[in-house]
């Protein structure tokens, strides 16, 4: 187990961050690994939020049972496997800081755009346009746990009940997270230290998902759309910082 204090001064709200995004507030858990990863290396703070994710996906799965989309996940989900695929297979070759500002940028301009949009008509997403950002979620979930930007991007503008879009991307990123499992164990990555750090912070996982539950249930359908979108926002600025500054290094 990590015994380094500053390690856990930023693990703990970064675990409260993913709790939040897995009771139904999506895109915010993308801000967790980036936290973990000043103390960390990146692919270790990965490894040790796995578990964790996964464990809140049973939960967040549970609460949003049979309140999911099936034609979304039948497009995004082969879209996300190849994407994990090549993610593993080409992780070495990809420049983590010029992802960071691309996907920044989009889940940016794309966030300020609907929330300032007068014209919130539901738009049908298609198949190539599904599995073009279902491979990317699962492309950048796998290397940085980033995968909720392209995901929304997707399925926001169809404007689907508030517990739908959440139920979708609950049993969307539990299936990708089961995906991503493997390659993780091949890196190497679930050593007994690991373990052991996941397991330590797992009791506050579980209470902060059912936060984040209890928060969305609570919360109107266009409230939740605006909070979603001021998200994208704040999580695409701080991609692009992070990209930038790694760019400078």
């Amino acid at each position: 187990m990590i015994d380094d204090p500053i390690f856990y001064f930023l693990a703990i709200p970064a675990v409260i961050l993913l709790g939040l995004a897995k009771g139904g507030f999506a895109g915010i858990g993308t801000l967790s690994v980036p936290m973990i990863a000043l103390v960390v290396p990146p692919v270790q703070a990965a490894a040790i939020t796995l578990p964790i994710l996964m464990v809140q996906d049973v939960i967040s799965v549970t609460a949003y049972w049979r309140k999911w989309d099936g034609r979304n996940l039948a497009i995004l989900l082969p879209g996300a496997a190849a994407g994990i695929l090549l993610a593993y297979l080409f992780a070495a070759y990809v420049t983590d800081a010029a992802l960071y500002v691309v996907l920044g940028l989009i889940s940016a301009v794309f966030g300020l755009r609907s929330l300032f949009a007068k014209d919130i008509t539901p738009k049908k997403g298609g198949v190539p346009a599904g599995l073009f950002w279902g491979g990317t979620s699962g492309f950048v979930s796998m290397i940085a746990n980033a995968g909720a930007p392209p995901f929304q991007l997707y399925v926001l503008p169809q404007r689907l009940p508030r517990d739908i879009f959440v139920g979708t991307s609950m049993i969307f990123f539990a299936i990708v997270n089961w995906i991503k499992l493997p390659g993780f164990a091949a890196l190497g990555q679930f050593t007994h230290q690991n373990v052991m750090t996941a397991a330590v912070l797992m009791p506050l996982a579980v209470a902060s998902t059912g936060a984040g539950v209890w928060l969305v249930r609570r919360t109107s359908n266009d409230a939740f759309y605006k909070i979603v979108y001021v998200l994208m926002v704040l999580v695409g600025a701080q991609l692009i910082w992070r990209g930038t500054a790694l760019l400078m290094t």
